[in-house]
């Protein structure tokens, strides 16, 4: 079973920059397409962006599309998610998730959470 590491997050100020990595485990992370996600304080977890199995195809939800941009590395079996011009509502903790299937843009299509990383914007 793949297992997911997320890291990279933290503190930055509003209008600031963060890039968040995914490691995963096992060989087998090319057959994946990859999502992240996230969960604020009091809020359902979020679909934010997903990548295809090559990279090729990507998906971003509304609130964040041209401020995130989602990338992978298979031969590194890492896939990222660049912030920019990060705003206090973008405060959360961010997962990724990987979707068996291959579609990117339907929250249950994703599985195999990893822990999390805490990203906190002030303002």
């Amino acid at each position: 079973q793949v297992q997911l590491v997320e890291s990279g997050g933290g503190l930055v100020q509003a209008g600031g920059s963060l890039r968040l990595s995914c490691a995963a485990s096992g060989r087998t992370f090319s057959s994946y397409a990859m999502g992240w996600f996230r969960q604020a304080p009091g809020k359902e977890r979020e679909l934010l962006a997903g990548i295809s199995r090559s990279g090729g195809t990507t998906y971003y939800t509304d609130s964040v599309k041209g401020r995130f941009t989602i990338s992978r590395d298979n031969a590194k079996n890492t896939v990222y998610l660049q912030m920019s011009s990060l705003k206090p509502e973008d405060t959360a903790v961010y997962y990724c998730a990987l979707s068996v299937t291959g579609r990117l843009t339907f929250h249950y299509e994703y599985s195999n959470w990893g822990q999390g990383t805490q990203v906190t914007v002030s303002s």
